[in-house]
């Protein structure tokens, strides 16, 4: 991964902590070349996934682009004296299809249903009256990200034209996919962007603005869907004071001693 920005390594994953206009700025710097890239957005789920799955753990690696989404993220970065701002898959996909749509570059979608993405397609053709959509495609049920299925929806990307591809199939599978695709189309902007379509769609239902701004939108998803998040969030929390003392606490530690080393050092020289 390209470091850049105001970048800080969380579980060894280089993120990038600029806002979402350089992040947007970034992509369609890199779109000029004819090289395919990732764009991720980590957060503590991620985190917990990346320690046991080790495809999702070399996608990231691979990944050129990798965004704070979630704000146990944002607080590490700004303890490390970072300025860095919380930008998730679903904040993308708006301000880059606008961008898109100005420098008429194709766009193709893939998501969880077809009816899902036929209303994203429709709102965001509304909203971005030149907006090119190349096409969309929902894989099916079960959809294995280095299958056949997989190796068909890449042909079908790669042969849209389009140069920006959104995958909302939920991590690891969108981070996975789009890591093989990276390798197989030219010249193309991959981003897994979660349930970003979904919103759009209102398949399924986002959280308030208000919530989001105040880093709450975690405890709306859990008091909406209790069964299938809590679990994951349990997860994330456990994880979170080692991660808090392997990012923070352990390279503050052994600054500080190889500061008063080197005094030491200094002393004897004198």
């Amino acid at each position: 991964m390209t470091c850049w920005g105001d970048a800080f390594k969380v579980n060894d994953i280089a993120v990038n902590g600029l806002s979402e206009k350089m992040v947007v700025r970034r992509i369609f710097d890199l779109l000029l070349s004819d090289e395919s890239f990732t764009v991720f957005t980590i957060n503590l789920d991620h985190i917990v996934k990346l320690k046991r799955e080790s495809k999702f753990a070399k996608a990231y690696n691979a990944a050129e682009i990798v965004t704070a989404d979630g704000f146990p993220i944002v607080l590490i970065g700004r303890l490390l004296n970072k300025k860095v701002k919380r930008t998730t898959g679903a904040d993308l996909i708006e301000p880059v299809c606008a961008e898109a749509a100005r420098k008429g570059i194709g766009i193709f979608l893939c998501g969880s249903t077809h009816h899902s993405l036929q209303f994203a397609s429709q709102y965001l053709c509304t909203k971005f009256p030149n907006l090119d959509v190349r096409g969309y495609v929902a894989p099916p049920y079960g959809f294995d990200p280095e299958g056949r299925d997989a190796d068909e929806l890449i042909k079908i990307i790669d042969h849209s034209g389009a140069r920006i591809a959104f995958l909302a199939f939920g991590a690891p599978k969108q981070e996975v996919f789009s890591h093989r695709a990276a390798q197989h189309v030219s010249g193309m902007a991959l981003l897994s962007i979660g349930a970003g379509l979904d919103f759009l769609s209102g398949h399924q239902l986002r959280a308030p603005d208000l919530i989001r701004k105040l880093n709450l939108e975690w405890a709306w998803r859990l008091a909406s869907n209790p069964r299938r998040f809590a679990r994951r969030y349990a997860d994330c929390l456990s994880i979170l004071p080692g991660l808090i003392i392997s990012t923070l606490i352990i390279p503050l530690f052994y600054t500080n001693i190889n500061r008063i080393l080197r005094s030491i050092s200094a002393d004897d020289n004198s």
